[in-house]
C-alpha cells in the first residue's frame, strides 16, 4: 500500500558557476528541485513507500525530472503536456555558496494541474497525504486540484498534512493568506514557519511570541489542525499535539547549503508518523534529516537514508 502520497510541481535546475558569473561557455550543471518530491524522495530513503504526483513537460527537462525522482525509488504519476514546458528555476551562487534562486514557471506544465490527474484511488489507499502551499500559488487549477483532493481524504480517512510553504515570488502575502489559511485550517497535521505562522494569522511576524513557538502553535491549533509543527531553524522545532507542547533541540551542523532542511524536516517528521513514532521522536527525525541536507549542496542530495539517520552523527537530543 501506499503510504505517503504527495502533489506538486518538480523543475529542472541550474545552477551558475561558484563565483556567480554567467559567460559564453559557462557550464550550468542540471539537477531537479521541488519542496513536494523532495519530501517524496525524503521518505523513499526512509523506507517508507511514496507516491508523487505532477505534470511536467514533454521536454528533454520532464524527462530528467521523471527519472530522477523515479530513480529514487519514488512512484512517479506524472502526464507529459505536449503544449506546456518543464518548469526551470536558477540558483545563483556567490563565493561557491547558494545566494538567490529564480524561478521560470509561468505558464508551466505543472501550472496545468488538474483535478483529472488525481486517481483517487490512490488518495484512498495512502495512509498520509502532504501538500504545499506552493502548489497553490501555481493559479486556479492546481489550486481547485489541492481542494479536490483534500475533499477526497476526508472522504477515505487519508491523514493530511500541509506545509505552508509560502513564496512571495509567486504571489503577495495579501493573495497567499486567506488562501493558506483556509488550506491550513482544512490539515490534520500542519506545518509553518514562524513567518508563515503570521501569515496565516493575520500578525506581525516581528511579535515576541513568535520566537519561542508556543503561543504561535496554540494559535494555529485553534483553527483546526490536530497537530501544529512550528520549524524554528537553528533553534529546533516543536509541536503541539493533543494540547501537550514537545520540543526538540536542532542538531549541530555546520551549514553549506539550508536550501531543502525544511523539505527533510517534514520527511523525517511523517516517516516517523508513518511507524507510530511518537511526536518528541518524530521531531528528532525531522531534525536530524534537516540537519543531513544543509551539510551538504543541493536541494536533497544529502537526504539521509534509515542507516544514516541512525547513526550517531545525526543522533539528536529530543528535549521534552
Amino acid at each position: 500500500m501506499t503510504q505517503v502520497v504527495t502533489l506538486g510541481e518538480t523543475m529542472a535546475l541550474l545552477n551558475t558557476p561558484a563565483q556567480g558569473r554567467v559567460t559564453a561557455g559557462s557550464a550550468l550543471p542540471v539537477g531537479i528541485g521541488g519542496a513536494e518530491s523532495n519530501v517524496a524522495i525524503g521518505l523513499a530513503r526512509l523506507d517508507v513507500p511514496c507516491t508523487w504526483i505532477s505534470r511536467v513537460g514533454d521536454d528533454a527537462l520532464g524527462s530528467l525530472v521523471t527519472r530522477e525522482i523515479r530513480a529514487e525509488g519514488v512512484r512517479v504519476v506524472a502526464h507529459r503536456d505536449p503544449e506546456a514546458p518543464t518548469g526551470l528555476m536558477l540558483k545563483e551562487m556567490r563565493g561557491g555558496k547558494p545566494w538567490r534562486v529564480r524561478y521560470y514557471r509561468r505558464d508551466s506544465a505543472a501550472s496545468r494541474l488538474s483535478t483529472s490527474d488525481i486517481d483517487e484511488s490512490l488518495i484512498a489507499a495512502a495512509d498520509i497525504v502532504h501538500l504545499t502551499g506552493i502548489t497553490a500559488a501555481l493559479g486556479p487549477g492546481p489550486l481547485g486540484t489541492l481542494d479536490h483532493v483534500i475533499e477526497l481524504a476526508r472522504a477515505k480517512g487519508t491523514l493530511i498534512s500541509f506545509d505552508v510553504n509560502h513564496r512571495a515570488t509567486l504571489w503577495s502575502p495579501q493573495e497567499a493568506s486567506p488562501v493558506l489559511a483556509r488550506l491550513a485550517a482544512a490539515a490534520d497535521v500542519l506545518f509553518a514557519g514562524p513567518e508563515e505562522a503570521a501569515l496565516l494569522l493575520g500578525r506581525d511576524p516581528g511579535e515576541p511570541s513568535f520566537e519561542s513557538g508556543e503561543e504561535l502553535a496554540h494559535a494555529l491549533a485553534e483553527t483546526g489542525p490536530r497537530t501544529v509543527v512550528v520549524k524554528l531553524g537553528a533553534v529546533g522545532s516543536l509541536a503541539l499535539h493533543g494540547g501537550q507542547v514537545h520540543r526538540a533541540a536542532a542538531v549541530p551542523v555546520t551549514v553549506v547549503d539550508p536550501v531543502g532542511a525544511g523539505d527533510a524536516f517534514v520527511a523525517g517528521y511523517l516517516s516517523g508518523l508513518v511507524a507510530g513514532s511518537s511526536t518528541p521522536e518524530c521531531l528528532r527525525i525531522g531534525n536530524a534529516a534537516g540537519a543531513a541536507v544543509c551539510g551538504v549542496p543541493g536541494d536533497w542530495e544529502g537526504l539521509p537514508t534509515r542507516a544514516e539517520l541512525e547513526s550517531q552523527a545525526f543522533a539528536g537530543e529530543v528535549v521534552r
